[in-house]
């Protein structure tokens, strides 16, 4: 694939066909290149893996529409593959910012991208229920001006935030599916029954994250219960990161090297990161 509205219709199809996929959030070029060597169909950006790569906490808003959208570029430039992209809040409260961001997040090739209904802002977490909507309309509406489609996500915050209420949740994907969002999404969900009642609730495709503490699904149990895209957030980024900490101890507080042992042969990597 090379053009973006091959991409555009290629990730469309994944989510049309039967099955469920798994779209895994690489941090930056590098991960991206490797994530597509093991043949997945898709890649998907990390807000939490991006900040924590410029040495930053995770959070709404701690790194700028225009870092969001550099480090999104350079993951597309990486790979031929589709690729959505986190985009927070829209990096803004007034629906024109999520439309403006789902504008921009095209130009730099993304083809396609979330919008979350939480504002970044410790004493009032989440937007109001039609704030929230009318935000996801106008996302919808900029996407669907583009001469390609771009595949809309709609997220809905809630159990991020320590709001566990899985009515108002739904609630949301229910209002968010109406807007015409193409995906929805609920990150959070924790158990089985959070899970299908949430799939049951809707007639899009759900994504469900995997890697959170306490959610210990396999791709095949959450086929089986109506779910159509895992994600991993940064989870990923989480895990290289803990490598890193892991090895760095050892040099640290023990004075030796044995995790060379465990790391990626030189060559290997080197001739995985020349390949075009």
């Amino acid at each position: 694939m090379t053009s973006q509205t091959e991409k555009a219709l290629a990730f469309q199809r994944l989510h049309a066909r039967p099955g469920i996929f798994v779209i895994p959030n690489p941090w930056d070029a590098g991960s991206a290149k490797l994530l597509a060597s093991l043949g997945f169909e898709a890649l998907a950006t990390t807000s939490a893996g991006h900040a924590f790569a410029l040495g930053r906490s995770d959070g709404t808003l701690k790194v700028s529409r225009e870092e969001t959208l550099a480090n999104a570029r350079a993951i597309v430039e990486a790979t031929g593959l589709p690729v959505s992209a986190d985009l927070e809040n829209g990096f803004g409260d007034a629906p024109e910012a999520a439309a403006e961001t789902i504008r921009q997040a095209a130009a730099v090739g993304l083809v396609g991208g979330s919008i979350e209904d939480a504002t970044g802002r410790d004493d009032n977490p989440i937007y109001g229920f039609d704030q929230a909507v009318e935000r996801v309309r106008a996302a919808v509406a900029a996407a669907r001006s583009l001469p390609f489609p771009f595949t809309l996500t709609a997220r809905a915050e809630n159990f991020l935030h320590g709001r566990r209420d899985l009515s108002d949740t739904i609630r949301r994907l229910q209002a968010f599916q109406e807007a015409g969002a193409d995906v929805l999404y609920a990150p959070g969900l924790a158990t089985r029954e959070e899970i299908e009642a949430v799939v049951r609730a809707v007639d899009r495709p759900v994504n469900v994250v995997m890697g959170l503490v306490g959610a210990r699904f396999t791709v095949a149990e959450l086929g089986e219960m109506g779910v159509k895209r895992i994600s991993v957030g940064g989870s990923l980024a989480r895990a290289a990161l803990g490598g890193f900490l892991r090895a760095a101890r050892e040099i640290k507080d023990q004075g030796s090297f044995g995790y060379a042992d465990e790391a990626v042969p030189h060559k290997e990597i080197n001739a995985l990161f020349g390949q075009s």
